[in-house]
């Protein structure tokens, strides 16, 4: 297998492809451009017999009872990169399972050339997934020693000591304050997707609709979510199954009314069983300008006190850059009355390397938080997500170098670090700035339940109205079952009752008769 390569921003990765066994060469296409794109903008992997490209690389590539892949590369300037890497294979293993070790370790492989290649490193190795956390809690939920986990992260996977680190201190957070979390297979936690906001950011691709002018739509949306959380709550009940957390997010939750409010949450206390139990629920209130003291007081009521207030960024140029209409100082303001009005428990969001911020605009945004103290802070890298308005005019949206995204994300480590803020999940992106991550942290036993149980995929999470993605777990087998409810609010409010009874017939289908949750 040779990989060949144009040294340029914008890279075509010729990869030529031997037969190995009977694998299909395609198959390596995906997980070789991901790692590509690590190094180099918009790279695209083309399979083709032959090249007269320099910067050729050779791959060989043994697959019996193990995978042994070796490669070099020859550079016009005469120097020579090597590499290899082998991992044993299941014997009784299936052919998926066999071929995604071979998969890592050639992924393994090809990274090594291009950091050498390159000189620059990549602290989360090769993974370009999600969950990098959820890799080391499979270790620890099979027995496997701390060192041992640590290890096998950092052989095969090539993951620094400074992320291994941060890993298994969210980890530990994560078992702290759910120390069941193991054990939750027998119960969900729900999502409540609201598409509605103020004005769409130019970075968001979540299901969201500018409210103004929409009530029609509005109202037909909240009839076929109120349905949905009857029929699901019915199905609960009549299965005996308990709730761990409730989740309301979006587009923006507090988009609607103080009425329509009212009468969900009173759907939520009717529908769902024994709400009273359930450990936590949380309302994204995330853009200031569609808080009210009347929201704030129909939350009050149903007992919410988990909220979040998102500044983002706490300079106003940056907000009037990225569509966020709100102000500075109207952040401040809805902070202090949620406040003033019983939230107890309030997260806000920043996020690194948004268009013209360097670290002074961040370290500016790390001191105005600092006057308020929220319960839990979540940083996150800005991403290119594809079908953003950012993504589609990157010309007239320019952030930070490599450099300095990770000299902020420095800043955040430390920021928190030093006033008791600690890390308690992280996700990560496709095409994040700076090959980063998103962390939240928080302030003693204010963590989130719902993040960490979404991140880690402990247990069934079921997505309800417009948007609303359900994972259903197997609790046997783990087997994940992915369910997406329409993202606009016409086609969801004509298919919204199908789309229940799918749901309903999968919930079935994992907990019939309870006999998955007793054997």
């Amino acid at each position: 297998m040779l990989a060949c390569f144009n040294y340029s921003q914008n890279v075509k990765v010729i990869i030529l492809l031997i037969q190995i066994k009977g694998l299909s060469d395609q198959r390596f296409q995906r997980p070789l451009e991901l790692i590509a794109n690590l190094f180099f903008e918009e790279s695209k992997v083309v399979l083709q017999k032959e090249s007269d490209m320099h910067h050729t690389i050779e791959f060989k590539i043994d697959y019996d009872q193990k995978v042994l892949v070796s490669a070099s590369m020859l550079i016009e300037d005469g120097r020579m990169f090597t590499a290899s890497f082998s991992d044993s294979l299941p014997a009784e293993g299936t052919e998926k399972e066999k071929f995604r070790i071979v998969k890592r370790t050639v992924s393994h492989v090809f990274l090594e050339i291009l950091q050498d290649w390159t000189g620059m490193i990549q602290k989360w190795g090769i993974l370009t997934g999600i969950r990098p956390t959820k890799l080391l809690h499979k270790q620890l939920q099979a027995g496997t020693a701390k060192e041992e986990a640590h290890k096998m992260l950092k052989e095969n996977y090539l993951i620094s000591e400074e992320k291994i680190q941060l890993m298994q201190e969210i980890v530990d957070r994560q078992l702290a304050v759910v120390p069941d979390l193991y054990d939750l297979q027998n119960e969900v936690s729900i999502y409540i997707g609201i598409p509605f906001c103020p004005t769409k950011c130019a970075y968001c691709t979540f299901p969201a609709y500018a409210i103004n002018g929409r009530q029609g739509s509005v109202n037909s949306f909240l009839g076929g979510l109120h349905f949905e959380m009857r029929k699901i709550g019915q199905w609960l009940k009549e299965n005996d199954i308990k709730i761990t957390t409730v989740y309301y997010g979006g587009g923006t939750p507090t988009s609607i009314s103080a009425e329509e409010m009212d009468m969900l949450y009173e759907e939520m206390y009717t529908s769902f069983p024994d709400v009273k139990s359930i450990r936590e629920i949380t309302v994204e209130a995330g853009r200031p300008d569609t808080i009210t003291s009347e929201k704030l007081k129909v939350l009050n009521k149903w007992n919410i006190d988990r909220i979040s207030i998102n500044p983002q960024s706490y300079t106003q140029e940056t907000l009037k850059a990225i569509g966020r209409h709100h102000t500075v100082e109207e952040t401040i303001d809805k902070f202090h009355l949620a406040r003033s009005l019983g939230m107890n428990n309030i997260n806000m969001d920043l996020i690194i390397g948004l268009p013209g911020e360097g670290t002074t605009e961040f370290a500016h945004s790390l001191n105005e938080t600092e006057k308020l103290m929220p319960e839990s802070l979540t940083v996150h890298t800005l991403s290119f997500k594809r079908a953003s308005e950012m993504t589609k005019n990157k010309e007239k949206y320019k952030v930070a170098d490599r450099k300095e995204i990770e000299e902020m994300m420095d800043l955040a480590q430390e920021w928190t670090k030093e006033r008791n803020y600690a890390p308690y999940y992280l996700y990560r992106q496709k095409n994040i700035l700076g090959n980063l991550e998103n962390v939240g942290y928080s302030l003693p036993n204010q963590e989130s339940i719902y993040n960490i149980m979404i991140m880690e995929e402990q247990q069934t999470i079921i997505g309800l109205g417009c948007g609303a993605a359900s994972k259903f777990i197997d609790p046997k087998t783990g087997k994940i079952t992915q369910f997406a409810n329409p993202k606009d609010p016409k086609t969801y409010n004509e298919s919204f009752e199908s789309y229940t009874m799918k749901k309903i017939d999968i919930l079935d289908e994992l907990f019939k008769n309870n006999h998955a949750l007793t054997d």
